[in-house]
């Protein structure tokens, strides 16, 4: 049975999760682990559906978070994984819990170091710092760029401050987004160029995110010989955090079309909003594959898909297909798994999306729905 046919029964609008795909995606991921050495973690800003966190625990070594509340899920439900944790700030009443579920901590300063050390040092924590090679290689999205000029986030060459090194026991960057490993080549070259003569002295390395290496065309065998050249020139343990690598393709938005109307070209009015269900289609932007569609006037009927919110800019992309749609008909759109769940939102009270799982043996089990209470605990 083909995919489409699969999803046609389910309840719009939907998070569907590919049970196999993300299995083949981990095993990927694992394979990388088990030829380097390297630990692998999830990056949960990206993909935090702790329905598979057993799974994941299974392939990979841990979870890393941004905040506190991404810290407590991974502690919940990957017990006796790693958990580490980065943020450009930390809040002393949140470092008061992290400490006790977090098993590296990595400061964006050497003035937040300074603050918490004693702390973290005396709960036996790996510390470490973020710092930032200053080193682009990233065209026309500076709002991912952490090495865009200006950034807050990691310690320039100018403002390192090596007299206050010890008690750490890494570096960390994080440079990439959905990017291939001669960046990361690239990358790590400007790192060995400014600080290659700390890493002597520490434990450990940390290439942050943005490896695409789930994607088809990524070059696993240069990853493997950069986390091997600096491992073993350094004498380091080699971390990686991918996030969207971990569920890369392997999720689906199943929406319907709600009306259609025309106002020099054809629209469908969709029961999923940009906005609100997919937002990095309006903060990338970009345009999300649509299964059994072409490119605009690619195919016989062209229409833009629009969301049900009233903002006026909340449009989706243009989409062409063999025959004239219905209302009713689903749309199912790819790689929904991945900066959709953890950014949705209830604008306008648009209802959130069911989140359902596409089992290895073919059936759809929804795992969380939501309602008018969930879009009210948010208010007062």
């Amino acid at each position: 049975m083909k995919l489409e046919e699969k999803l046609q029964n389910v309840a719009t609008s939907s998070y569907v999760m590919d049970e196999k795909k993300l299995r083949e995606n981990l095993e990927v991921l694992k394979m990388v682990q088990d030829k380097t050495g390297c630990h692998i973690l999830l990056a949960q800003k990206a993909f935090s559906m702790f329905y598979f966190y057993p799974m994941i625990g299974k392939y990979l070594k841990g979870a890393t978070a941004s905040g506190i509340f991404e810290a407590k899920l991974a502690h919940e439900f990957m017990k006796d994984k790693e958990n580490h944790i980065f943020s450009p700030a930390y809040k002393e009443k949140d470092f008061a819990e992290i400490v006790e579920i977090c098993d590296h901590i990595i400061f964006n300063s050497f003035n937040q170091w300074e603050k918490y050390k004693d702390i973290a040092l005396a709960k036996g924590k790996e510390c470490g710092i973020r710092i930032n090679p200053e080193c682009s290689t990233q065209e026309g999205h500076d709002i991912y760029d952490p090495c865009a000029k200006g950034s807050r986030l990691g310690v320039t060459l100018d403002n390192f401050e090596p007299e206050k090194l010890e008690g750490l026991k890494g570096l960390h960057f994080h440079t990439l987004c959905e990017q291939n490993s001669d960046d990361l080549k690239t990358t790590l070259d400007a790192i060995e160029a400014k600080f290659g003569k700390y890493l002597y002295d520490l434990k450990w390395l940390n290439f942050g995110g943005g490896h695409h290496i789930t994607r088809e065309d990524y070059d696993i065998e240069l990853l493997i010989n950069c986390i091997n050249h600096m491992k073993e020139k350094y004498d380091l343990e080699i971390y990686l955090e991918p996030g969207e690598a971990v569920a890369l393709n392997a999720g689906y938005l199943v929406s319907e079309v709600l009306e259609l109307i025309h106002n020099d070209i054809d629209i469908a009015i969709l029961d999923t909003s940009a906005a609100c269900h997919m937002p990095d289609v309006l903060e990338m932007p970009y345009r999300p594959n649509v299964i059994n569609s072409g490119k605009p006037n690619e195919k016989a009927y062209t229409y833009r898909f629009g969301g049900p919110t009233c903002l006026a800019g909340d449009i989706i992309g243009e989409y062409s297909f063999d025959k004239p749609l219905k209302v009713g008909d689903k749309i199912i759109f790819c790689d929904m798994a991945i900066y959709s769940m953890v950014k949705n939102n209830t604008f306008n009270g648009m209802p959130l999306p069911d989140i359902a799982v596409l089992h290895e043996d073919d059936t759809i089990e929804v795992v969380k729905s939501f309602g008018y209470e969930d879009f009210k605990m948010r208010l007062s």
